[in-house]
């Protein structure tokens, strides 16, 4: 065979080295495109976890959030429901003005009468409590102490106590426990709008521990005087 026979023979197509080198070439490179481009399984997959996540993060925020309202609720149910004449008195412990604490139990064998007012140094609630102040003594001789009970702190009790000259011990129940359990917390409306805040209230304690009296929307003019009234006559 002549040199320029081999020559052309090398550059035929149907050559062995030349047929075998590309398939090679065509291998490799549908071997990087499936490695680039991920499988459609898996994409459909992660979409399909993303949104079970997404279904979880918003119902743990729903439960959340149902958590943080049902405070409200049971404080509306239980202003709804009274507290009963004759029934025994929900115990306490609380601070009250001058850095004190205040239990139930301090008054055993008393008459006792708790007056739940708004807040303090607001004109109906300084009202009240200026009746109370001044009819002191004659509840005393009637054997009987006053309590003024509210949700605001003590500095502002005090305040309260030092403008007005106030002579009834004053209660800061400011989580609301003496609140509740007496029924003075509860749903109110103003101007249209709902809220929870303090009912005004005044419970009597006969000297056996129970409730003798509730007096609840109270109106304050006259107020004092009726409570020492039924006061004198327990």
């Amino acid at each position: 065979m002549s040199k320029k026979s081999r020559k052309k023979t090398s550059k035929t197509p149907s050559g062995s080295t030349t047929a075998k080198k590309k398939p090679l070439k065509l291998r490799a490179s549908t071997q990087t495109r499936s490695a680039k481009t991920p499988p459609a399984s898996a994409s459909k997959s992660s979409k399909t976890g993303a949104k079970a996540a997404s279904h979880k993060a918003a119902s743990k925020r729903l439960k959340s959030s149902e958590k943080a309202s049902k405070p409200a609720v049971s404080s509306r149910a239980a202003s709804a429901s009274s507290l009963a004449e004759g029934q025994k008195a929900p115990a306490f412990r609380l601070p009250r003005d001058g850095g004190n604490v205040v239990t139930l139990s301090d008054y055993a064998g008393q008459k006792l009468v708790l007056f739940f007012y708004p807040r303090a140094d607001t004109p109906g609630c300084t009202r009240e409590a200026i009746d109370f102040t001044r009819l002191k003594a004659d509840f005393a001789a009637a054997g009987t102490d006053v309590l003024g009970i509210s949700a605001d702190p003590l500095k502002a009790q005090e305040k309260f106590r030092d403008k007005h000259s106030l002579g009834i011990p004053l209660i800061s129940d400011e989580r609301h426990e003496m609140l509740e359990a007496y029924r003075a917390w509860g749903e109110k409306s103003m101007y249209g709008r709902s809220f929870l805040g303090i009912l005004r209230t005044t419970v009597l304690i006969g000297a056996d521990g129970k409730v003798a009296k509730v007096w609840r929307n109270v109106r304050v003019d006259g107020h004092a005087d009726e409570v020492l009234a039924a006061a004198r006559s327990l």
